[in-house]
């Protein structure tokens, strides 16, 4: 008996899949409406600054009589950051996906992975705080006072910290998806445990590690409210962890609080700094799904 001529004759299935279309087209129009503000603000800010000098220069000073927008100091702030936290999440959050995956008890997998999950349900506000204060205020200045409070390392190494459930739990995913037999077959040659995991799982599973790592760096790349509250506010190109530094994002929150004009040549240099920034996170998005795509081994 076929049922299927029902789905488009039932007018509560046809409500349901103009709603499911509807809500479709809106993250559409959403992600264009933001684009199209992005455009049209830079526009009006590149017809004043050179691309070039936008790009290439070391320079940034947005506000004052000369103003300097030399994006490289913010975007070597940003990189700073992210760099600090990879460090952090890949190695912690790999060997975390793979125990809960390969050596915890079905006991200990049922705590262990909400519990891990738990990290990426804390506001990032509070990250930014627990920077500041302790991994800064007590850690860092610990061993040497003279320290900046506001540092790179303090904000990297937090959002590394906030970045470890995603690369874990997209790395236990992939890793869950390969087939057993793979590991079977491995233990039947006589290979160990340790030897499976590192020879036979982790590459089968590699496309879906690789592309947490990226997901998860783009995450980092775009975090704000640690860097604005633990990293500074100052546009400094440089690459010593220990220094106060600001990224893209750090920017975008001070000129947002109002102190610059509408319409002026620095208030537009906010939206030129966004729209790189979407511009690399994107990039690093298509990156992820481009190797998923790629390197994907179908079993």
């Amino acid at each position: 008996m076929d049922l299927s001529a029902n789905l488009y004759r039932s007018p509560r299935e046809r409500l349901v899949k103009y709603g499911l279309g509807l809500c479709a087209v809106l993250t559409i129009l959403t992600t264009l409406g933001i684009v199209g503000i992005l455009l049209y603000e830079s526009i009006g800010f590149f017809s004043q600054v050179s691309v070039i000098d936008f790009l290439t220069g070391t320079d940034w000073e947005f506000a004052g009589s000369d103003p300097s927008f030399g994006v490289l100091p913010l975007v070597s702030g940003t990189l700073l950051i992210t760099g600090i936290a990879a460090a952090v999440a890949m190695p912690i959050g790999l060997a975390s996906a793979i125990y809960i995956s390969e050596y915890a008890s079905p006991t200990a997998r049922r705590w262990l992975k909400p519990a891990l999950e738990v990290l990426a349900g804390v506001p990032t506000v509070v990250y930014g705080f627990f920077a500041l204060t302790f991994v800064s205020g007590v850690i860092i200045q610990g061993f040497d006072s003279t320290l900046p409070p506001l540092n790179a390392l303090s904000a990297g190494l937090v959002v590394g910290i906030m970045i470890i459930p995603m690369v874990a739990s997209v790395s236990e995913d992939a890793i869950q998806a390969v087939p057993k037999s793979l590991a079977a077959g491995a233990y039947a040659l006589g290979a160990t445990k340790f030897e499976v995991v590192l020879r036979v799982i982790v590459p089968a599973a590699l496309s879906g590690i690789i592309a947490s790592f990226i997901l998860a760096l783009s995450r980092a790349i775009g975090e704000t409210m640690i860097v604005a509250i633990a990293a500074g506010a100052t546009a400094t190109l440089t690459a010593n962890p220990l220094e106060s530094i600001q990224t893209m994002t750090g920017f975008i929150v001070q000129v947002a609080k109002g102190d610059i004009d509408q319409g002026t040549v620095s208030y537009q240099s906010l939206f030129a700094v966004g729209l790189l920034l979407y511009l690399i996170t994107l990039g690093m998005n298509l990156a992820a799904n481009w190797i998923i795509r790629r390197y994907r081994e179908n079993y």
